[in-house]
This record gives structure tokens, sequence and C-alpha cells, in this order.
């Protein structure tokens, strides 16, 4: 595992550039792992960490640059961070020593994050309004290895579907709207919390809508697989017709097992005591719903169980 240090070292560089330090009396300084500048989870494990610093006694949390949601597991699990962001499907995963983890990971979450949701996008124009409807269509499916496959194999399976039913391209998320704005493709997906900055491109010169999914399969898809959600975006973010029904999941933030109880536990209270303060340094802190954390497919830690019993 020692191959991961230099990204980490990396990530620390960046993150006393951006002035997140410890304070001179902190007894003991934490690393979140997060995801690559840019994204969402650096800004948010940016918040947590100051959270952390400012509301744990004898803590102080600095981010860290990583590959994202699949690896932070594995540096949780490792010791290599603290910490990390990860979806909760994902967890799920890792807890079970499920594909893409080769073993069961000793992690568990402390509470549950702002949601990221498949968007499934095309022009209001578009004939095309159900999933189903994407069957021989060109569809960019996000980049190679994304987050968005694992959401669209549910859906294709759901519908009696394979990749070979649609005609995918393998674009970022920015590219992929760019191509849904110039008529290159039929529909555009992203995996991301909303609003999306590349679904805000596009819409800035194109009315969109939200691709349907019926609610039998949505139905199907939550029963077989508990981490998912079905989330609402409200009409007002992308300028919609109505309000959009999205499959979606929770990100988490998660620990490792072995976290002595007394510290997970104040991890969660400074964050979770401390949500409008979150929100007011962080847009997507807004989305989140505290008491989502009692509803994981995957227990919590002893010290945030604990927290969250005493705030039912």
């Amino acid at each position: 595992m020692r191959r991961k240090l230099r990204p980490l070292l990396v990530g620390l560089i960046c993150a006393m550039a951006l002035g997140v330090t410890a304070p001179a009396h902190a007894q003991q300084e934490l690393r979140i792992g997060t995801a690559s500048l840019g994204g969402a989870f650096y800004p948010v494990g940016q918040g947590i960490a100051n959270l952390v610093t400012e509301h744990a006694p004898g803590l102080s949390m600095v981010p860290i640059v990583t590959q994202g949601s699949v690896e932070n597991p594995r540096l949780v699990a490792s010791g290599e961070t603290d910490v990390g962001i990860t979806n909760a499907n994902l967890l799920y995963l890792a807890v079970k020593g499920q594909d893409p983890y080769s073993e069961q990971l000793k992690i568990a979450p402390l509470g549950t994050l702002h949601p990221s949701i498949l968007h499934i996008i095309t022009l209001a124009g578009s004939s095309i309004d159900s999933f189903a409807d994407l069957k021989g269509k060109r569809v960019a499916v996000g980049p190679p290895g994304g987050g968005t496959m694992s959401f669209m194999q549910r859906l294709l399976e759901a519908h009696g579907m394979s990749m070979s039913d649609i005609k995918p391209s393998f674009l970022s998320y920015s590219d992929g709207f760019s191509q849904l704005s110039d008529g290159n493709v039929d529909a555009a997906l992203a995996l991301s919390g909303y609003p999306a900055s590349a679904v805000m491109q596009a819409q800035a010169t194109n009315k969109l809508k939200f691709v349907r999914i019926e609610d039998g399969k949505f139905d199907q898809i939550l029963e077989k697989y508990p981490y998912y959600s079905k989330i609402t975006v409200p009409k007002d973010v992308y300028a919609l017709d109505k309000n959009a029904e999205a499959l979606g999941v929770n990100n988490v933030l998660i620990a490792p097992t072995s976290m002595p109880n007394d510290r997970a536990y104040a991890i969660t209270k400074a964050v979770y005591d401390h949500l409008d303060e979150f929100a007011a340094m962080n847009a997507n802190a807004k989305q989140i719903v505290a008491g989502d954390a009692r509803k994981l497919a995957v227990p919590l830690h002893p010290g945030a169980q604990r927290y969250f019993d005493e705030h039912k």
C-alpha cells in the first residue's frame, strides 16, 4: 500500500496551500480522503475538516486529494487516511467484499452527506421520454470506469436491456453534455450532486428534461439494491417544466471499524451538530439530511450510532 503515499502527500501539500492547517494546540491531526481538485468531494471534505478542527476537542483535520469514491474505502481500511468520503453503494460493496473490492474492508459509516444522482438528460424537444426510449439511441454515458456505469447497469438490467442496446460514447461529463447541446448524442449522463456544472452549462443554451424512470422499475431496483434512493430534483434547479425523480445514492463519511468510539463520536458530533455552519461554507451541505444515516444498509460505527441515538 505504500505506493499510495505519493498522491496523499500531494494532497497534503494542496491542503496546506489552501490554508487548511491544524491549530497549535491540536493534539492529533487527522486526514480525510476526498477526490481530485475541482470535484464536489474535495470542498465537502474541506468543510468537514474545518468543522472537526473547530469543534472536536484535541483533533484537527486536513483534506487529502485521492482518486475518489472507489479508492477511499481502501485508504480508510488500510489506515492511510483516517476518514474518507464515498458513495453508499460502494460502502456496501466494500464491506461485503464485492466487486470492485477483492476483500471485505473493515470500515463503517459515521453519517450521510449530500446525495449524488444519476442525471439522464435529453433536450426538451426530444422524442425520448422514458429510459426504455434510449434503445438504439446515442448516449454519452460518462468516462470509462466512472461512477455512472454501476447505475446504468442496474437500469439496463431492470429494463431487460444491455449496453449493446444503446450506442454509448464514453466521454467526460462536460464533453458529453457539450455533445448533447450540439446534437451529436441523444442523451447524456452524469453522476453528481445537483446542480451539476456540466448540466448547468448545457442548460444555459438549451431547455432540458430528465429521462423518466417508471415507478415500477424504480421499485424493482430499490428492492434489490437497498443502498440506492429515489431523489426528487426540484424543477427550478435546471429550469425544468416539472420536478424530476432520479436514481441516487447518498454520499457517506466513513471510518475504520477500529477507530475508538469516543473519536468517532467526536467527529460525528462536530459535523452534524453544525450543519448550518457547514451549509454556509458549502452549497452541497444544504442537501444533507442527518437522519438519513439511520437508513443506510451498513450499520453505523458504534461511536456514530451513539450520536444519532442521542438525536432521535
